[in-house]
């Protein structure tokens, strides 16, 4: 059993082994699709190959739709060259439910996969072709928030974004770049509008895509790169819009478990690819059942029936806050808070870590007590039945093989929105008081204590990746487990300087009058091995 075109020839083996296969006429609709594409999207990763071409696979296999997706990528071109093209862009897609069963589908419904780089004349004229095609409707990306930053952690412009400001559009090699280089060609060949829609895990997604591209159409005006009026067409709302969304679906690194499962299917070359930009990737995806996506019905093109797919349609008003409400309380700060702690606890699932009583409790203290009340219910999404999901469903799911070393990943990046929101509506509140927040800062502790490698055993371990490690870490030099110099006003200088960084926490910690208490939790990690589990027991 191969999983390329040939499987609609062999369609009866794969169903006979459960899996859901395409209903529709692969071929016709890509042709239509590459004719008159309507939807383009940047960023081929798991997400998206679970949730949005899954979404649109349902919906072409009930007529709903004729027309498939096309997808580019735009920092790893081995997902495509490695995974896409060897499969005829088909994946699987392994739905673990929590009550243990398994759902495999044959995802076909993305159709032409491109590379999206300049040094790739074919692919990227290509796609140059697309986004000057009047059928366009929607762009839309999961590229993690480091894709559309252009500065590095110290505020200075990426040398990859400045080298593409000063060339212009012809042959830029930053993502953004790219992406604001074929907005030029939609502009060149008729401005027709078009909606550019983040799908990114991060607030107030399609004010960080705009305000990227804006800024390289800004520099590209100013600098005659362009032609009059560009910069006014990427301005302007009636012609390219920047709608705002929240997705939430864990889909976690292809897991071997699932990957034996295929074998013993039959399926052939399940084997997962890790590129040479240390992107894993395999044929198959496993995801939870759980999936939300609600999007700021903006989009001056018009639209594709995505609402019949499951995808929410709503004001931005209504988008803010449920995002808000997912982002900053009732799931990624409980993500985050096991992601620390596990990692310095020994944990190797987050699904472990739901069955310490202690950690449990934590998370609950930290949704229900410390966010909850500053929530806004946005009405279309229950806060409190949110979070009772994540954390009697979703989180505890034993068969999702998702890891605190993967959602630890760029912490320094999070806190600021998935806690110091919270801390930031307490400052502002007449009825809170941000002093009574007591769970918050221990994370905060817990993260500085994550920060020094080495568990809670005293066993060294690797940090995961963060763009502000070479930072962090030597604020960590000279502090260990159990030394007796480890004083209160030893930890308080080297801290210091990062428990005041508002793009850190989102606000300073002393400002806040958080700061004493973070040290006091801190202090107390340090106390040897087995600190922190007893610190953890001392305060939740």
């Amino acid at each position: 059993m191969r999983l390329n075109q040939t499987i609609m020839n062999n369609e009866k083996e794969w169903i006979e082994k459960g899996y859901a296969i395409p209903l529709y006429d692969r071929r016709a609709v890509a042709e239509k699709t590459k004719s008159a594409p309507y939807w383009i999207h940047f960023g081929a990763g798991n997400i998206f190959r679970a949730f949005q071409a899954n979404v649109v696979q349902n919906l072409l296999n009930e007529r709903i739709l004729d027309k498939g997706l096309i997808v580019a990528e735009g920092f790893d071109y081995e997902i495509i060259q490695k995974m896409n093209h060897p499969h005829d862009d088909l994946s699987i897609l392994v739905t673990l439910k929590a009550d243990g069963s398994v759902e495999k589908t044959v995802v076909g419904s993305v159709v032409e996969s491109l590379c999206a780089d300049t040094q790739n004349h074919e692919d990227f004229f290509r796609l140059r072709e697309i986004f000057a095609n009047t059928s366009l409707q929607m762009v839309s990306f999961t590229i993690t928030e480091k894709g559309y930053l252009l500065t590095d952690g110290k505020g200075n412009t990426l040398s990859s974004v400045a080298a593409d400001m000063e060339n212009g559009p012809e042959k830029p090699k930053s993502y953004i770049g790219k992406i604001t280089s074929l907005l030029y060609t939609r502009f060149q060949a008729g401005a027709t509008p078009v909606a550019m829609v983040s799908m990114d895990n991060c607030s107030h997604n399609g004010n960080r895509l705009y305000e990227a591209v804006y800024a390289f159409a800004d520099k590209w005006s100013e600098s005659g790169l362009t032609e009059k009026g560009f910069k006014d067409y990427i301005g302007n709302s009636g012609k390219v819009s920047f709608p705002w969304t929240m997705i939430d679906k864990i889909t976690p690194r292809p897991d071997p478990s699932i990957e034996e499962i295929l074998k013993k299917d039959g399926v052939e070359e399940t084997a997962p690819v890790i590129t040479d930009k240390h992107t894993y990737v395999a044929p198959f995806v496993n995801a939870e059942e759980c999936q939300y996506l609600v999007i700021e019905d903006d989009f001056p093109n018009g639209r594709p029936p995505l609402e019949k797919g499951g995808i929410i349609f709503t004001d931005r008003e209504t988008v803010d806050k449920v995002e808000k409400m997912k982002v900053c309380t009732c799931l990624n700060p409980l993500h985050t808070a096991l992601a620390v702690f596990g990692c310095v606890l020994g944990y190797d699932l987050i699904s472990k870590e739901m069955k310490d009583d202690v950690l449990r409790r934590l998370v609950e203290e930290i949704g229900y007590e410390e966010g909850l009340p500053v929530v806004i219910d946005p009405g279309i999404l229950d806060p409190k039945q949110f979070i009772d999901t994540v954390l009697n469903v979703r989180i505890p799911n034993p068969f999702m093989p998702d890891t605190p070393q993967r959602i630890a990943t760029d912490t320094s990046q999070k806190l600021a929105i998935r806690f110091g929101e919270t801390v930031k509506a307490y400052i502002a509140s007449p009825q809170l008081n941000v002093s009574d927040l007591k769970r918050i800062p221990l994370v905060f502790a817990g993260w500085l204590r994550y920060l020094m490698s080495i568990d809670d055993d005293g066993t060294p371990f690797e940090l995961s990746p963060d763009p502000l490690l070479d930072d962090l870490l030597p604020r960590m030099v000279g502090l260990s487990l159990g030394c007796d110099d480890n004083t209160e006003e030893k930890i308080e200088k080297r801290i210091r300087p990062v428990l005041e960084n508002k793009n850190i926490f989102g606000v300073n910690l002393y400002d806040a009058g958080l700061a004493p208490l973070v040290c006091i939790y801190f202090r107390e990690m340090l106390a040897g091995p087995g600190a922190v589990r007893k610190t953890l027991e001392k305060y939740v």
